[in-house]
């Protein structure tokens, strides 16, 4: 039986029709409420930015870092309480405890860096989805291939220029060669040498966490003014796997990681590194010998103090051909390993030039070596 409705009643049923279809469309939008008797505002997705000072957003993260906010809720509240207080609509309506769960690389999973994953929140709340890409590339790549905390970082703490004082003395760096929190966390723990537990380790990702808050806000500031220029690209050792592990043949890795400090025996190098003895005082990457060379030539390396090391082999084109020593940790002294003049895959390579390729904590060195038949 048809129901004649009344034009009140049209009215009122089409209203109620249009509310429920804009609650469902702002799911996809972050919504703050300006007064939730009267009405409902939706900030449209991106959210509004300002340029803003990186060093005052370094300082805000470390101290949410020690204040309970840890380092993913540390880095995306010290942002995000600036903003609020130059934009207060929307940002004072938005909990930095949104992303506590970033915390120790995920509720202590050790996956992705928290305080990346702070930052990496914040510009995808920013930009586009398009922009945001470089941006969070930019920002992880340089994560990874810095030394951390930076000199920057540990100047404000020996300054005392913090707003928490645990421990205000300089502190080790290295490079992580990963966005990892489990790989980050423990190569420096092996370098400095400390405890997870330690204060030291603690203050090192607290430093950690204001590093990038301030590159997050420094990449932001420069995509805004129009001058953001990417700079990371992938690693060579990641081009080097993704030969065999990318589409062109087994096509079962997707990655922009350094593949190496983690999977550090996935090839084996065959290679047997002797320890020679002395106690050097300075990093050294000796000239191979004999060289010229045929069908072998020898490397010796000097280590002052512990740290892991890589030595590699290009060719002249730059392509990686032999890794001798993958990532492996040493303790302070001289070692020799040979090249028996065959590539990662046991093929004996051609005559040419060969450069023997050493990195080992900030030191880098290269030899050239020349390999005749």
């Amino acid at each position: 039986m048809q129901k004649n409705v009344t034009r009140k009643d049209f009215l009122l049923n089409a209203s109620k029709a249009a509310v429920g279809i804009t609650a469902v469309a702002g799911i996809s939008s972050l919504v703050t409420t300006a007064n939730t008797q009267a009405r409902t505002q939706i900030t449209a997705w991106p959210w509004p930015y300002t340029q803003l000072d990186p060093e005052a957003a370094r300082i805000q993260a470390h101290n949410f870092y020690w204040n309970g906010k840890d380092c993913c809720a540390g880095s995306f509240g010290g942002i995000t309480t600036l903003l609020a207080a130059a934009l207060p609509d929307p940002w004072v309506n938005l909990p930095m405890e949104i992303m506590l769960y970033g915390r120790g690389g995920g509720n202590g999973w050790g996956v992705l860096c928290g305080c990346l994953n702070g930052g990496a929140a914040l510009i995808s709340l920013v930009t586009s989805k398009v922009d945001s890409g470089p941006l969070i590339s930019e920002l992880w790549g340089w994560y990874e291939q810095a030394e951390l905390p930076t000199d920057q970082a540990n100047l404000v703490g020996t300054s005392g220029g913090y707003l928490v004082h645990n421990y205000d003395g300089a502190l080790p760096q290295n490079v992580s060669g990963s966005p990892l929190c489990h790989a980050s966390v423990t190569e420096w723990c092996l370098v400095a040498q400390k405890k997870i537990s330690d204060t030291e380790r603690k203050e090192r990702c607290a430093r950690v966490t204001g590093d990038v808050a301030a590159k997050t806000v420094e990449l932001l500031n420069a995509h805004f003014a129009g001058t953001f220029t990417p700079t990371y690209t992938d690693p060579a050792a990641v081009a080097a796997c993704l030969d065999c592990h990318g589409s062109a043949v087994f096509n079962n890795v997707m990655t922009k990681m350094d593949c190496t400090p983690c999977h550090i025996t996935a090839h084996k190098t065959g290679s047997i590194v002797e320890e020679v003895g002395g106690s050097p005082s300075s990093f050294v990457l000796s000239q191979n010998y004999p060289n010229p060379f045929n069908p072998s030539t020898n490397i010796r390396f000097s280590l002052p103090q512990t740290e892991k090391v890589r030595l590699e082999i290009y060719d002249i084109q730059g392509n990686l051909i032999k890794s001798l020593v993958d990532y492996e940790l040493y303790q302070p002294g001289n070692y020799e390993v040979t090249w028996d003049g065959s590539d990662n895959r046991g093929s004996r390579v051609a005559s040419g030039i060969y450069f023997a390729k050493m990195q080992a904590g900030k030191f880098a060195h290269t030899k050239k070596m020349n390999l005749v038949k």
